[in-house]
């Protein structure tokens, strides 16, 4: 019996073993069709990616066909300039510019300083020599590494320090054995080689402009706000008063994508402040600007959201309270969803926002309206637990309208500063959506990127601020509307 069991078991073990055998190709088939379909997919989301890989290949191609064709030899030369490409290349021309810089200066400093060490340390004479370079490579490693902690430089210079403790070890250990001059030169000479072919190359071959990218992606959050805030109000009511919407209904929760997105703008305007000028972006353009726009829609978007929570919350409003306070709410709702789509179409145009100020306005005059009911005295009849879903959403949509208000204020500043064009009295407000669709396209690539872009990217010093200097930012706004 025990034999036969053991004869079962190896022929149940070599059947299994056949059944995986066979499954085998029909597994591996599988993956290779799902992983196809990703990479087709993430090409298809933004069609830059492809275009950023071939760059990456090209900058690389370029510096080593330089150095077999000048520097046979010399293969070192060679790792260090590759090294930089890989290291240098990021996806827009602010990032690769920063950080070619960035590597650029540590290295000089590191070099210089390494050198000076060096000639130090031969002071000491032939038996200090050695301990006094180890002393201080342990003490600038100590002090660079400390100081990597500190938050700015953490944010801003963390890839510098990073380079500048790699560099000076380097040189300083390498040149006791070899020619610390011609060390130090090659070092400096192979980065900028490597650095000057990324900085070409991502200039010249299609460029992906972070300030760009930038702009669009501002405008394309407000348009959201706009979005989801116009339609609420009419949302809302049918629902408090037992209506079901059997419409998608996705548009309400476009707010979503603005939460966020702070982090890839603050990426992105880094970035972007290191470019030259380009397009309709001159030199100094105020991208921190871009930054309080963005800080604001996202103090929009945490009132939509309650909002959102609101309209499916158990607990909704009696239609007592409804019929009292759906008009000024829905008109609020509308108005100021209207404004934010206004305010996003004349970033992307680069125009003042006059067209949203009798949106903002027809919002102030139903918010001071709904202000008059909530101090009357018809709540003291009904309910207070009827009364306080209403009172909340009605309170959310007035908090909602200051800061629409505020938000447009901060256009306003930008457009001054940024120089946006007038708009003349006999355009249409039909023309002025009609040029609006290259932009939509390129700010929806820029909502595609995983803008995290990349962890290291984050690393990048701040570059110069705008002019503090500059005027601030009128409010005289337009008669005209259009």
């Amino acid at each position: 019996m025990e034999v036969a069991s053991g004869s079962g078991d190896k022929a149940g073990f070599f059947t299994q073993g056949r059944s995986w055998l066979k499954a085998l190709p029909v597994k591996f088939k599988a993956n290779m069709v799902g992983m196809a379909r990703n990479i087709k997919k993430l090409g298809q989301e933004d069609p830059r990616r492809v275009v950023h890989s071939l760059k990456v290949g090209l900058a690389l191609t370029l510096v080593s066909t330089l150095y077999l064709g000048l520097f046979k030899n010399d293969g070192f030369d060679a790792i260090w300039a590759v090294m930089t490409v890989v290291l240098v290349f990021e996806f827009s021309v602010g990032a690769t510019l920063g950080k070619g810089l960035n590597r650029g200066m540590a290295t000089l400093l590191a070099g210089g300083l390494g050198i000076g060490a060096h000639h130090l340390a031969k002071l000491s004479g032939h038996i200090g020599e050695p301990i006094l370079i180890l002393f201080l490579v342990f003490l600038q490693a100590t002090i660079s590494t400390f100081l990597r902690f500190l938050p700015k430089i953490k944010a801003r210079y963390d890839y510098a320090m990073l380079i500048f403790i790699l560099t000076f070890s380097m040189i300083t250990v390498s040149g006791f054995q070899e020619n610390i001059l011609e060390l130090a030169h090659s070092r400096l000479s192979t980065v900028s080689i490597g650095a000057a072919a990324c900085v070409f190359v991502s200039i010249v071959v299609f460029p992906v402009w972070a300030g760009e990218d930038l702009h669009n992606l501002i405008a394309l959050n407000i348009e959201n706000l706009g979005n989801s805030l116009e339609g609420f109000g009419d949302e809302y009511f049918k629902r408090t008063g037992g209506e079901e919407s059997k419409d998608d209904k996705k548009f309400l929760e476009g707010y979503k994508s603005v939460l966020n997105s702070k982090n890839s703008e603050e990426s992105l305007a880094n970035f972007a402040a290191w470019e030259p000028c380009h397009g309709r972006f001159p030199f100094r353009h105020p991208w921190k600007l871009y930054l309080k726009v963005g800080t604001l829609a996202r103090e929009c978007a945490y009132r939509i959201e309650a909002l959102n929570g609101c309209l499916n919350a158990d607990i909704q409003a009696s239609s007592e309270v409804s019929n009292i306070i759906q008009e000024a709410c829905t008109k609020m709702s509308r108005e100021s969803g209207k404004s934010l789509k206004e305010l996003a179409l004349a970033i992307k145009i680069m125009v003042q926002p006059s067209s949203a100020d009798s949106h903002i306005e027809n919002a102030k005059s139903a918010a001071k309206n709904i202000k008059s009911l909530l101090k009357s005295g018809i709540w003291e009849d009904i309910d207070l637990l009827k009364v306080i879903p209403g009172v909340t959403v009605a309170s959310i949509l007035i908090d909602l309208v200051t800061y629409t208000e505020k938000l447009s204020e901060s256009i306003y500043e930008l457009a001054s500063k940024a120089q946006f064009k007038s708009v003349e009295p006999t355009l249409s407000l039909k023309t002025l959506h009609s040029g609006q669709n290259q932009s939509v396209k390129s700010a929806q690539m820029v909502n595609c990127l995983d803008v995290g872009i990349n962890v290291r990217e984050s690393t990048l010093p701040s570059p110069p601020s705008e002019n503090s200097s500059a005027p601030k930012a009128s409010k005289q706004r337009m008669g005209v509307q259009i």
